[in-house]
């Protein structure tokens, strides 16, 4: 034996670009060969690009294409880690797709159900798959939410059913794992600057195409993937991002009229219900 140390495994959802491709290049340029990552995404061809960025830094990168909203796919993304590193220390479920729509401008309701099959199931059904593996090594679970999930934005009513979902069945998690060692991180990013929402569906369930928010102010990628690091690495609960979210998850108690008008102020004025 050369005591040489293993290196922790990190399995990302959505890693193809966005906050995911963002969070496994800080990991892998931070670690180098301290890190071996395991990357899934739809495309194939941009995994493939994000797992070379990774090497090139000296981590262990393996990109499984993978569609989260296929419970199957989700099972085979675990199995195909364990196999190649024997082991998972980390599981970030940061997968998703962003929608904008006025409830009463919806026709065809299946596209919420896609939502919430990618958003909230794609996490579970990772979760369900990892967790022998993370009791194993008293690893950590991070799930990306949104401050959509801590309050109803107008227009994303799927959205923020699917990430207060998500939001509700974490927080019960978190308190299920706790003794078993395992740490449950929920991040809350608000606008930041990916190309989520001009991919996210419309009130015909097509791809928007532009975003109906305002993205003056976006926070960077950079830095939004450096704060979920964080939070991860320090096991803590959660990651709320900007100082807008924090005020707005406690003014919901004290002024929810107030929230709500806070919440239409962060829509473009074209696509503000009338």
């Amino acid at each position: 034996m050369n005591g040489a140390r293993e290196p922790r495994v990190v399995v990302i959802t959505g890693a193809s670009d966005g906050i995911g491709a963002e969070m496994a290049r800080q990991l892998a340029s931070k670690e180098g060969a301290g890190i071996a990552l395991v990357l899934a995404a739809r495309n194939a061809a941009q995994l493939d690009a994000v797992a070379g960025e990774c090497a090139a830094f000296g981590a262990q990168a393996l990109a499984v294409p993978t569609d989260v909203g296929i419970q199957i796919q989700c099972r085979r993304l675990i199995v195909s880690g364990i196999e190649r590193f024997g082991r998972i220390d980390v599981l970030v479920n940061n997968a998703g797709r962003s929608a904008h729509a006025l409830f009463e401008e919806v026709e065809d309701l299946s596209w919420y159900e896609e939502l919430m099959r990618v958003n909230l199931w794609g996490s579970v059904w990772c979760t369900q798959a990892a967790l022998p593996a993370l009791k194993a090594s008293q690893g950590k679970i991070v799930a990306v939410s949104s401050l959509a999930g801590l309050v109803g934005v107008p227009g994303r009513t799927a959205y923020s059913a699917s990430k207060f979902a998500m939001t509700g069945f974490f927080e019960a998690l978190r308190a299920e794992v706790k003794g078993a060692g395992v740490s449950v991180t929920t991040a809350y990013p608000g606008v930041v600057a990916t190309q989520i929402r001009y991919r996210g569906f419309n009130a015909q369930g097509a791809a928007m195409g532009s975003s109906a928010l305002k993205e003056e102010g976006a926070m960077s990628v950079e830095e939004c993937a450096r704060l979920i690091i964080a939070g991860m690495d320090g096991r803590k609960r959660e990651v709320v991002m900007t100082a807008k979210g924090k005020v707005g998850r406690f003014l919901k108690l004290l002024a929810p009229g107030l929230v709500e008008k806070m919440a239409l102020a962060a829509l473009k004025q074209d696509v503000r219900p009338h």
